[in-house]
C-alpha cells in the first residue's frame, strides 16, 4: 500500500504553503480516499535541533561504514545517544514507510524554516539512500523567484532542496509547486501584484490538486 507523508512547515495556522498542500491531499484523497496518511506539523510539533549525541551517532555510521537503514541504531552506544535515538528513530521511521514524501513549507530568508531544516538534519545520515521515493514541495514566497525575476538569483528554497535530496537521499524525483508574490496580500508597495499573486496561487492550488491525483492514480494502477 502507498504510504503519504506530509509535512507542514509554517508557523502560521493560516498559511498558502499549507492551503497548496492541502490541496495535494485533496486530490491524493480523491483517489485514495481510504490510503495511508502520515501528518507532522514541524511548528506544532516541533523537532529538537541535533546534539552532540546525535553528531556521535553520525559519526559512528560514518566511520563503521554503515549505510543501510535498519542498522543505524547499531550507533547507539551511550544513554545520551539512546536519548538522541529516541528523537530520531519516529521520524526516520515516517520517512522510510513512505512512498511519497509531501513538505508544505514557506520561503523564509531565501531559503527554509528552521523547523524544516530541524527535522531534515534529525533524519539525514551520511551515504543514506531513500531512491525510489518522490518528494513534492508546496511552497509559499513572499516575492517573485521564478526564472527571469529579478529575485530569482536569490532563490535558496527551490535550489537547496533539490540538492539536498539528490546529495542526501539519492532521491532526483522533486516536484515543486510555488505560489508567489504572497506579500502582495499586505505590502503596499506590492499591492500593484496583487492579481500576479492571485493567478499564481490560483495555478499552484491547481496543479497540486491535480499531481495529488495523478500521483495517486499511477500508485493504484501499480
Amino acid at each position: 500500500m502507498t504510504v503519504l507523508l506530509h509535512l507542514d512547515a509554517s508557523p502560521r495556522r493560516r498559511s498558502v504553503s499549507r492551503d497548496v498542500g492541502a490541496a495535494f491531499v485533496a486530490g491524493w484523497q480523491e483517489v485514495r480516499p481510504t490510503g495511508v496518511r502520515t501528518y507532522r506539523d514541524l511548528t506544532a510539533d516541533p523537532v529538537p535541533f541535533i546534539d552532540e549525541a546525535w553528531t556521535e551517532l553520525c559519526d559512528h555510521v560514518l566511520r563503521e561504514g554503515i549505510t543501510e537503514l535498519d542498522r543505524l541504531k547499531e550507533a547507539v552506544r551511550t544513554p545520551a545517544q539512546a536519548a538522541a535515538w529516541a528523537i530520531v528513530e519516529p521520524l526516520l521511521a515516517e520517512l522510510i514507510a513512505a512512498d511519497v514524501v509531501l513538505i508544505a513549507t514557506p520561503m523564509y530568508n531565501y531559503s527554509v524554516p528552521a523547523s524544516l531544516k530541524s527535522w531534515l538534519d534529525q533524519v539525514t545520515f551520511p551515504r543514506m539512500s531513500l531512491a525510489g521515493r518522490r518528494f513534492v514541495v508546496a511552497s509559499a514566497r513572499g516575492g517573485s523567484y521564478a526564472p527571469g525575476a529579478p529575485k530569482a538569483p536569490y532563490d535558496h528554497q527551490e535550489r537547496y532542496l533539490r540538492d539536498f535530496f539528490v546529495g542526501h537521499f539519492a532521491v532526483d524525483d522533486v516536484t515543486f509547486i510555488n505560489a508567489e508574490l504572497v506579500n502582495a496580500r499586505i505590502d503596499p508597495a506590492l499591492a500593484h501584484l496583487r492579481d500576479a499573486h492571485e493567478r499564481s496561487l490560483a495555478e499552484a492550488l491547481k496543479s497540486a490538486r491535480e499531481l495529488g491525483r495523478r500521483y495517486a492514480q499511477e500508485a493504484a494502477d501499480e
